[in-house]
């Protein structure tokens, strides 16, 4: 069970083509909180990213930086520039037209495609929304994502028959690979987060088996079994990276995937209960009122209105 991809599947977690910035002499954008995440990726020159209370961050050529979801931040081309606000129109307009949002004066000096990712708001499981601070990946740390930014740089470069499609599929492979790249280099990061989590050999296999059967009837102690370790060691390890118990983890991921099928499909309400793991609709319908404040029912014609 590939967990990251699963739970990216589940969560809808899929990027889309915010606008490509060409800028020159001094500018600065300041980028209210939106409710996804924004992968800046500098195909030339290098930016400066502003985020309330840290230091700048200078993102150089090739380099990517993937700010958390809800985060105001600005970009400018350097460390001490007033940013403007983001006239939202004129980027909607510019990305209807196929071209660049132009900042500054020429010539230019700094190329940056803006990405952003936002996942499903029926989906709890804490994925992008788990990052506390801006994560920063080099052009040096991580060849392939390098290779992959160049991709992207050439299909907006020389856009053609099926760019699109294909600039689509790149920007959901630059989100695999920039969190793996994250991964492998910046361990200190981690703690407390959902993708730190992975790194933790017992949560890591833990995970993989609820996600592979969820509605298997779980238990601490049986989780612990299959993953051969104790009670007490699946628990401790379990709350220091995740903050919660693993039934409570169990629990949050079922009434995840119920919710979305809830909503995406027509199925009776006691088939989706047998399916993420309730004995009953009775049970079902308890542990959902407590995670959603609602009964199954009442939420799918909610969301149906």
């Amino acid at each position: 069970m590939d967990v990251l991809a699963e739970v990216l599947h589940v969560s809808g977690a899929r990027g889309a083509l915010g606008v490509v910035l060409k800028a020159g002499g001094t500018w600065g954008l300041w980028l209210d909180s939106f409710p996804g995440a924004a992968l800046h990726v500098v195909s030339r020159g290098s930016v400066w990213l502003h985020v309330p209370g840290e230091k700048p961050l200078q993102v150089q050529a090739g380099d990517s930086v993937l700010v958390p979801p809800g985060t105001a931040h600005g970009i400018a081309g350097g460390a001490d520039v007033t940013m403007g606000s983001c006239d939202r129109e004129e980027a909607a307009r510019a990305m209807g037209d196929g071209r660049a949002l132009r900042l500054g004066s020429a010539p230019v000096q700094t190329e940056v495609i803006v990405l952003h990712y936002e996942q499903d708001p029926e989906v709890h499981t804490p994925v992008l929304a788990s990052l506390a601070r801006p994560m920063h990946v080099t052009a040096r740390e991580n060849a392939q994502l390098g290779r992959t930014v160049e991709l992207l740089t050439a299909e907006f470069a020389q856009p053609q028959i099926g760019t699109t499609a294909a600039v689509n599929s790149i920007v959901d492979l630059l989100l695999v690979q920039f969190v793996r790249a994250w991964l492998t280099r910046h361990p200190q990061e981690q703690p407390g987060s959902w993708l730190g989590a992975l790194r933790d050999p017992v949560v890591s296999d833990a995970l993989a088996r609820v996600h592979a059967q969820p509605g298997r009837p779980w238990t601490t102690e049986t989780l612990a079994a299959a993953t051969s370790v104790s009670r007490a060691t699946l628990s401790r390890r379990f709350r220091a990276a995740l903050g919660q118990t693993p039934g409570a983890y169990l629990t949050q991921w079922r009434i995840d995937l119920a919710s979305v099928r809830l909503r995406d499909t027509d199925e009776p309400v006691e088939s989706i209960s047998g399916a993420v793991g309730y004995s009953s609709p009775h049970a079902f319908s308890r542990a959902f009122r407590r995670a959603r404040g609602t009964a199954p029912g009442e939420y799918r014609s909610r969301l149906r209105k």
